[in-house]
């Protein structure tokens, strides 16, 4: 926490970057809804990798390396590990046939309530790893202080590493969505409308007011993101349990970077067969690293050169050992 105290600039920076951007994004460069193109994705996927970079050369300059890299470490975790949202992203459109020109303005509501919800996430979590550290104890000759939620994070990051390696690789289209949690909330508290009112999220029919199936697929976005967070909040961390100004930066950076990631490589996400591979080791050495951390430290520039080697590693087998294709 004290970081945020020490350094209030760079939060103010932080601050006055996103709300810029957002308003750029959304009142200028996507005014009016449009199907978004490869190359439009890819300058704002490059705007927002490089914005990520250039904040964590500022931390660098104004904190350490060790800062900088924890930065770059939860940065790269919460990118890998948000591939998988691609591919729900990729579902939910083609389930609820949402128009292609729409689906900017989707992920953009849906990043907004992130940005809440992961601020709430990590900002509770940090002060609940705060008061969750068990007396200090002497162990082979060691005093050490293990800290019972981090532990148990530790656990579970491990147990889900290796459900990872072993899940099946289908992402299937036709997968039903009408039974998921957020769909029968919407339609519990909400009239539905069968018809799209061109990028409204409420519209009315004959007097009534309703929901549009726009706000369905909003609802469920939001929620596969809330749910997504149970892997990522806890893996973040293990890098710096107790800084939520390096947490939420980072991790607001890498999300915010994934609408255009997303439009970059939705018509080849099959290409990326061996990615789960890779993210379930990296779940799985930063749960070890959780559980071992009162006994062994791993440093900073470590957890970062394997994150990042794990994810070359996992891409580049991707495409030199591609999926056999089935015949028919």
């Amino acid at each position: 926490m004290d970081h945020l105290i020490n350094h209030p600039g760079l939060l103010f920076v932080f601050g006055i970057v996103i709300f810029v951007m957002l308003l750029l994004d959304l009142g200028v460069f996507n005014k009016n809804s449009h199907v978004v193109s490869t190359k439009e994705a890819l300058i704002w996927t490059v705007v927002w990798i490089g914005l990520a970079m250039c904040f964590s050369g500022v931390i660098y300059y104004y904190m350490d390396f060790e800062n900088f890299a924890r930065f770059q470490s939860a940065y790269w975790i919460e990118k890998a590990l948000s591939i998988d949202n691609l591919f729900v992203f990729i579902l939910v459109f083609t389930f609820f046939k949402v128009p292609k020109e729409l689906h900017h303005r989707v992920l953009f509501w849906g990043i907004i309530g992130a940005l809440i919800f992961r601020a709430i996430f990590i900002f509770a979590g940090v002060e609940l790893i705060n008061h969750t550290y068990l007396p200090a104890m002497t162990i082979w000759g060691k005093e050490i202080q293990i800290n019972v939620v981090l532990t148990i994070f530790g656990v579970f990051l491990l147990v889900s590493g290796i459900k990872s390696w072993f899940a099946s690789d289908d992402h299937s289209n036709e997968e039903d969505l009408s039974k998921n949690f957020a769909v029968r909330m919407v339609h519990r508290f909400f009239k539905v409308s069968k018809e799209y009112d061109g990028d409204k999220f409420f519209t009315v029919q004959n007097g009534i007011k309703m929901v549009t199936p726009l706000f369905v697929a909003l609802m469920v976005i939001e929620f596969t993101d809330l749910v997504f967070a149970v892997d990522s909040i806890p893996a973040i961390f293990a890098i710096a349990p107790d800084d939520p100004f390096i947490l939420y930066t980072s991790n607001i950076f890498a999300i915010l970077g994934l609408r255009s990631l997303y439009f970059l490589l939705a018509n080849f996400m099959d290409r990326f067969s061996k990615l789960k591979y890779g993210l379930a080791i990296i779940l799985s050495f930063i749960g070890i690293k959780m559980i071992i951390s009162p006994f062994v430290h791993i440093e900073s520039t470590v957890s970062l050169s394997v994150i990042i080697g794990v994810l070359v590693l996992s891409v580049v087998a991707s495409f030199l050992f591609p999926p056999k294709t089935k015949e028919i």
